[in-house]
């Protein structure tokens, strides 16, 4: 894919930010990609990527917007609230998170589908909702605003694996590993994740949770390529474990 689409290439909000950060971010982390042709060039989409660092939604969105796309996440209804922070969040056109299983919520996530598909955007959704509590970094249980999203709207839900971030700011790490410079990080898009049979079953608890299964297993198999491991049999779920989900970005 080419790294001038228009869509990055147009000016925005982006533009002052990517100047300070990209710069920055290139400096501590060198991407190097796998099917990079395989995130849209135009048009929606929702991007779901494995979570393990606090630093890799920078990584994250350095690789999208390298790859010519404008790095939109979801981000807590709480923070577009903040004085300046929500101005610049609805500016970069920042998607606001349902917080509950409520109608509103509901009502919501279809709104926001219908808005991504309206203007062509895409969006960057962690799936796990928070860093993964799996002690050797496998993607754990998933929750369902992905999938919520990309069934109310028929979005190409496109799964993405990176992994070398937590050379630089392992889980949990106070600080950044700053030396060497360039540490590589490897990513990969998949193909979208078939939920053909789903769209528009949004409402559908099983539908969802089969449909999140689906975008677990293909986030967890683009890991193990770029790992060249396997992943355990049973996926990390905390409840199973006594803990306790906080700092969730998902619902």
């Amino acid at each position: 894919m080419a790294s001038g689409s228009s869509e990055k290439s147009r000016p925005t909000m982006f533009w002052p930010l990517a100047a300070v950060a990209v710069p920055l971010i290139s400096l501590l982390a060198k991407l190097r990609f796998t099917d990079r042709e395989k995130l849209p060039e135009e048009g929606p989409f929702v991007l779901a990527p494995n979570h393990y660092s606090e630093f890799d939604p920078l990584v994250v969105a350095l690789a999208v917007w390298k790859l010519g796309r404008l790095p939109r996440f979801m981000a807590k209804e709480s923070l577009f609230k903040v004085p300046v922070l929500g101005w610049v969040l609805r500016k970069t056109g920042m998607v606001p998170v349902a917080r509950s299983s409520s109608r509103t919520s509901a009502a919501d996530t279809i709104a926001q589908s219908r808005a991504l598909v309206a203007a062509g955007r895409g969006v960057i959704v962690y799936p796990e909702g928070t860093l993964t509590r799996d002690p050797d970094l496998w993607p754990m249980r998933g929750k369902s605003g992905a999938v919520r999203l990309a069934m109310a709207g028929n979005i190409p839900l496109i799964p993405m694996a990176q992994w070398g971030t937590q050379e630089i700011m392992g889980r949990y790490q106070k600080g950044l590993s700053l030396w060497p410079l360039r540490k590589p990080v490897d990513v990969i898009i998949g193909d979208p994740v078939d939920i053909s049979d789903l769209v528009g079953k949004e409402h559908d608890q099983a539908a969802v949770t089969l449909a999140t299964e689906r975008l677990m297993n293909a986030i967890t198999e683009l890991l193990e390529r770029l790992r060249s491991e396997k992943a355990p049999a049973k996926r990390w779920n905390p409840t199973d474990h006594g803990q306790k989900e906080t700092g969730r970005l998902d619902s």
